[in-house]
Parts: C-alpha cells; sequence; structure tokens
C-alpha cells in the first residue's frame, strides 16, 4: 500500500469573499490606479514605472528608517542588514529605469503635455529618501503645504537626523574623533563634510577591515554607490527623452539633474579612501 499523501489536483478555489492573496497585497487596488490622461499607448508603462519607483521609494525608506532606528540602540548587526536589504531594492529600483531607458523625444512628447507641471521632484517619499541621506532643504516641503499628512509627514523627517547622523553618532559613542560641531550640528539644514569626520574613517579602514564599524562602512558605501548610479540613470534616461530641455514642473531638467548626479553620499566614505 502506498503511504504517498494525496495531492489535490487544484488548490483551494472556493472562499466567501475576496481571496487571501487579495486580503494582503490589495491587488485589486494598484492594478486600478493607473488613469492616464493621453491617448498614446507609451504613456501607460511611464505612469506604471513612476508607481513601482514610488513603491520602491517607500521600502527603501522604511529599511533606512530601520537601520537608523538601530544604530541609535548601538544594534549594528540589524542595521546592516536593513542596509543590505535596500541595496538589493536599490538594485531593483534602479532597474525601473530600463523600460524608459529607450525613449525617443517623439515618443516622451506624445504624452509629456498629460504631465502639465507634474514632476519627480514633487515625489514627497522621494524626498524622504533624501532627507534620509542627508540632502535636506526646508523649501522642499513648499510644493506639499495643500496635503497636510504629506507635509507634516516631511516637516517630521526635515528635524530629525538623518541616517548618516545617526551612524556619527554612533561612531563617537563608541571613541571615534567625531567632532561636536557635527554632533550637535542642526539635522534640519543640508549636511556638509568634514575633514575630522574624514579623519575618523581614515582610521576605521586603516584598521580591522574585518571589523564590525568597517563592515558598517562598507554597506553604507554600497548604498551610497547606488544612489549614485539611481541619479545618473535619471540624468542618462531624461537626456535621451528631452534633451536640455526645461524639465515638467519648472525644474531645470538635465541641467539639475547632472548637478545632483555630482553630488556624493556619506562623502567622507569616499574621501576617506585617498588617504588609506
Amino acid at each position: 500500500m502506498s503511504h504517498e499523501a494525496h495531492e489535490p489536483e487544484t488548490p483551494h478555489l472556493d472562499f466567501k469573499g475576496t481571496t487571501p492573496y487579495e486580503d494582503y497585497v490589495k491587488a485589486d487596488v494598484l492594478t486600478h490606479l493607473q488613469h492616464t490622461l493621453s491617448d498614446d499607448p507609451g504613456e501607460m508603462v511611464f505612469l506604471v514605472t513612476t508607481q513601482v519607483m514610488e513603491l520602491w521609494f517607500t521600502v527603501i525608506v522604511h529599511e533606512w528608517e530601520t537601520a537608523a532606528k538601530a544604530l541609535r540602540q548601538d544594534d549594528v548587526p540589524v542595521a546592516v542588514d536593513a542596509l543590505k536589504r535596500s541595496v538589493r531594492e536599490l538594485e531593483a529600483l534602479n532597474a525601473s529605469w530600463k523600460p524608459l531607458s529607450g525613449l525617443t523625444p517623439a515618443q516622451f512628447n506624445s504624452y509629456r503635455a498629460a504631465l502639465g507641471e507634474g514632476s519627480g521632484f514633487q515625489s514627497a517619499m522621494y524626498r524622504r529618501l533624501e532627507f534620509l541621506l542627508g540632502d535636506k532643504s526646508a523649501s522642499m516641503l513648499v510644493p506639499h503645504r495643500g496635503a497636510p499628512r504629506v507635509h507634516a509627514e516631511l516637516e517630521k523627517a526635515l528635524h530629525e537626523p538623518s541616517l548618516y547622523d545617526e551612524v556619527l553618532r554612533f561612531l563617537a559613542r563608541r571613541g571615534h574623533a567625531v567632532p561636536e560641531d557635527v554632533l550637535r550640528r542642526d539635522v534640519s539644514l543640508r549636511y556638509e563634510p568634514s575633514a575630522e569626520v574624514e579623519a575618523v574613517w581614515t582610521a576605521v579602514y586603516s584598521g580591522d577591515g574585518r571589523g564590525e564599524v568597517a563592515r558598517l562602512g562598507e554597506a553604507l558605501t554600497d548604498v551610497a554607490e547606488l544612489v549614485w548610479r539611481w541619479r545618473n540613470d535619471h540624468l542618462v534616461a531624461t537626456r535621451r527623452a528631452m534633451g536640455a530641455k526645461a524639465g515638467t514642473g519648472g525644474s531645470a531638467g538635465v541641467a539639475w539633474l547632472e548637478k545632483r548626479a555630482r553630488k556624493s553620499v556619506f562623502p567622507e566614505l569616499w574621501t576617506a579612501r585617498s588617504y588609506v
């Protein structure tokens, strides 16, 4: 007699209401959020890709907030795990440019007017992501004054320490010579590089490369590299689709993106390498 368990030919199909999958994922909501504003068939992929980017922004912000909280508690393994997850998520985010990377000017112009004054720099979740990287600017709250909940979340993020602020405070608690003016800086302002912080990272990288702090530094560097790649991929896709025209929403378009692409994330982690 066979003792093999009998496997049903089909999974359970009969549910009283919506499926457990729908209850968890809310797929019906997600797949009915696409309302194109032109007759061009290419607009759909632009809209969906942008929505997918917003979802990746959301999960990456979650990871970096998790890492920041862990560092406040001196829990480096949890922080590094969150940063490593965010690296894989950043890779997926960056791959989102693929569907848009081959846009010609004619293809983009066929639905560009539908965007009106809409522009990616108006993304509140992306702004929270940038704030966590230390790129703070109170003026970037202005576009969101008409959305009280979003504005309040951004204002809270503006006045909270960035991920890098938490890293430097952690290093100070570990005995590294992070200067007081950096530790006590106004965290609502953009982070500016410090020669003393550069010296701290130089010392870290000149020591035990397998140590906990060095591993944290490398996880942060992986994040910084992929953010830089994201900015450059954005620049290239925009340059290909619209050249040097002014961007939607009154932005400077390619010129603004070029300026962003030149900025280093966690700057001393890069410059310190010259002195190791």
